[in-house]
């Protein structure tokens, strides 16, 4: 149960580090920042930002085997790598509009699922 709560959780913050990250740029994109000074939009991001941390943490602690969770080290980053570009892919796709999935990241997706193979392999 440990393992689903992590990659639940690692799922949450990523999508809101990619908010956090790249958010500001949709906001500006409709006007809504565009004014904004800079120092703002930072303070925008880190605000997002801490919530993120709030549950990528969390996720890391239960989900470390030292802590009685099933995964090492490596393979937290691993998933967290894997989470992180499956979650920003989809809010480009769906969120930002106009930015299509091509072979070359379907490609990339694919080394990605190797990578967790390889990396959870005995």
């Amino acid at each position: 149960m440990q393992g689903f709560w992590t990659v639940l959780m690692l799922i949450f913050s990523n999508v809101l580090m990619t908010f956090a990250w790249y958010g500001h740029l949709k906001l500006q994109q409709m006007n809504v920042t565009t004014g904004w000074p800079l120092i703002a939009i930072i303070l925008f991001s880190w605000g997002i930002a801490f919530f993120e941390y709030c549950l990528l943490v969390p996720a890391n602690r239960i989900g470390y085997a030292e802590n009685g969770g099933p995964f090492n080290l490596l393979q937290l980053k691993v998933i967290q790598e894997v989470i992180s570009l499956t979650v920003f892919s989809l809010i480009v796709m769906f969120v930002f509009k106009g930015q299509p999935l091509q072979w070359n990241h379907l490609a990339a997706f694919a080394c990605l699922v190797l990578a967790v193979f390889f990396v959870f392999l005995k």
